[in-house]
Formats: C-alpha cells, structure tokens, sequence
C-alpha cells in the first residue's frame, strides 16, 4: 500500500536518480537537513511554494542558504528554552515514563512495556516502531498491556520524498488506541496555556497522527486517536499536567494542503541547468540565481515559520507583489497581482469593469474620494 500523499497520475522518476539530483542541489559536502513535523506543519500552511518544498526535499539548510545571500533568519529556539524543555521532557518520562502513563489515567504504570526501539538508519528505527506498535496492539489485546513508545520514528511520504519524523512518545492503549503525546516547555497557568502555542503543537501534532495512520492501515485491531495529549509545566513549577487536544481540524488541513503539493521530481526536472545550493561551493550571485529560479509563494505568515522568509519578502516587495499585503488580500484581488495593477485598476486606468474586484476598487476609490471631498481635504 502507497503512502504517498500525491493523487493523480506523475511521471516517476527512479529513486536512486531522485537521490542523486537532490544530493548535486545539496552540494557534494553538505548532509542532508532533516525534514521534521515542526518543517512539514509551515510546508502545508504554504503548498504553494515550490520553493520551500524543493529546499525541504533535498535537505538543503534554509538556515546557512539565508546567512549566505544575506538575509539571515531573526527566529529559532533559544539555547535556554532547548535546554529547558530537554530538562522537562526527562522529567515527565522519568521512571519508565511512569508519571507520563499516570497522566492517562493508567493505575498501574510500573507494568507498562516500554519497547527498546533503537536500529540502524533511519529506515531500521522507522520499521522497528513499526513492529513495537504492531506487538504492542497484540499485547493489549491479549493481556490489557499498555505500551509506552519513547521516541519512536515515524516515515511520510510527502511530494515523492520521504520525510521521517519522531514525536515525543506513542501510547498505545489496551483497546488497540494509539495515542500521540506531545511535551511543550511552555506552561499552563490557572489551567489556560498560550493560544498560539497551543495551536502550533496541534498542528504539529496532526503531521505526526498523519505518520502514525499510515502504520494503523497495515495492523488489525489499531486505530489512531485524533485527540493528542498535550503535557506542559503547571503554573510556574516544574510538574507536568496534561490535556487532550483535538486535532481533527489540522488534520484534515494538513492532509489537504499536503496533497497538494507539485512532487519534488516535477519540480527538480523544471530547474534549469547549472542550480545549486551547495553554500560552500557557490557565489552569492549564483546562489541568488538558483533561489530564484524556484517559484515562491510569499506571504507574510512566513516570517514566522521559514528561514528564506526575509529574501522572498525583499524579492516580492521589489516586485511590487500584493502577496506581501497578505493571503486574504491577494485572494480578494484575484487576477490583479502586482501593487501598481491594482492602483491603475482602482483609478480606472486599466482592468475589466465586469470583474468583481476590479468593481470594488473603483467603489473603494469613488468612495474614497467623496470622503475626503467632504472633509475638505481637497
């Protein structure tokens, strides 16, 4: 059975080729940058960008890549919160993960399996969490055993490149439930967390379900719940509380947009000759190039989740592009792209009467003008 997002028919091209192409992009030095659920969550609130879905699929480090054309990223976890949130998530899984269990409601965690899921390579861990969750379905249903994944792996095949993921912990209940626990250093005071925060881990938590349903299609008797358990400090302590997060909404969002994203071949066979990436290797002028000959979708909800977000901003500001007004704006524009268009559009200077949004402009302008006549300010 495919897990592959894509739908409808694509020209493939061989894997190994595949490999190969993304690893030339890359450079000959450079290792492959991991595609993770934080990464995968920004791609399909923007699949419209080929740009950042090429860059994702061949590893490339969007990070050194903005540094080297001089727009260096302003985001990113600090050290203390990294080293912060490592100190917590070992505290929640302390003791076999015993207090993590307790906070489902498990009685007696001390009897819980903790499977060892270590292998080698990605593809070793990806198919040992794979036999873990099936024999951990089994031994629920033969003994009432709950399992306790710590760091399991996870693969999703997203645009034709694998993307493997690690959530914090799988539990896998007694009833054949699998369920995906996330551990955020963030906290929860007088029982409310910050929205925002919250809304990031759901719907970083819905790419990690996503994985998790792939492998609950091939084993009998599992099903993945759509509820994620949430774990973060309460109040100002150090002690962990938890609460279930639907993640229906992101889930199907996220399965949505990822499907529809161009497949990383199409994209790569439409590069002109002579594109690199290789940040070592190549110029700012040719790394300028090759950027650019990758199609963007900015918008300005990237700044907050993509390393080239400050390049695509300056290249679509000097293009004069209403994408940097917002999503809702450029949708409302239709067909007028650019700043200027919609100007001469609004002035009635060019654009089709008949269109609804060229209507609106001109009422926008007519009504413009009669305010400003009556405040005497002409």
């Amino acid at each position: 059975m495919s897990t592959s997002l894509d739908s409808g028919p694509h020209p493939q091209v061989p894997p190994t080729a595949l490999r190969q192409r993304l690893a030339e992009l890359r450079g000959p030095s450079a290792a492959p940058h991991p595609l993770d659920a934080r990464a995968l969550a920004a791609l399909a609130a923007n699949p419209g960008c080929k740009r950042r879905a090429l860059l994702d699929g061949a590893g490339v480090d969007k990070a050194a890549l903005a540094r080297a054309l001089g727009s260096p990223a302003a985001f990113g976890q600090s050290q203390f919160a990294f080293m912060r949130g490592h100190a917590f998530e070992a505290r929640v899984k302390a003791d076999g993960g015993t207090e993590l269990l307790k906070l489902l409601g498990v009685e007696d965690a001390r009897r819980a399996r903790v499977p060892d899921l270590s292998a080698a390579g990605p593809e070793g861990r990806t198919a040992r969490t794979a036999l873990a969750l099936r024999e951990a379905t089994r031994a629920g249903e033969r003994s009432g055993e709950w399992t306790l994944l710590d760091h399991p792996l996870l693969a999703l095949e997203v645009a034709g490149s694998p993307a493997y993921l690690e959530p914090d912990a799988v539990v896998v209940h007694p009833d054949g439930r699998w369920t995906v626990v996330e551990i955020k250093s963030f906290p929860v005071v007088d029982g409310s967390a910050d929205a925002a925060k919250v809304g990031s881990a759901a719907r970083q938590s819905a790419v990690y379900v996503l994985a998790l349903e792939r492998v609950a299609e091939l084993t009998d008797g599992a099903r993945v719940a759509h509820s994620v358990l949430l774990v973060c400090p309460k109040d100002f302590t150090n002690l962990p509380v938890a609460s279930a997060v639907d993640v229906r909404k992101q889930l199907s969002v996220t399965r949505r947009q990822l499907a529809r994203l161009t497949r990383i071949d199409t994209i790569a066979a439409a590069l002109p000759d002579g594109v690199s990436f290789d940040t070592e290797g190549c110029s700012v002028g040719e790394l300028t190039a090759s950027v650019e000959a990758v199609p963007a979708a900015y918008a300005p909800d990237c700044l907050a989740a993509c390393e080239l977000a400050f390049h695509c901003r300056e290249r679509a500001r000097a293009a004069g592009a209403v994408a940097t007004l917002g999503r809702s704006a450029r949708g409302e524009l239709g067909g007028l792209t650019a700043v200027g268009d919609v100007l001469a559009a609004a002035r009635g200077e060019s654009g089709d009467p008949d269109d609804p949004a060229v209507a609106a402009l001109r009422r926008a302008a007519s009504l413009r003008a009669e305010a400003l006549e009556v405040a005497g300010c002409r």
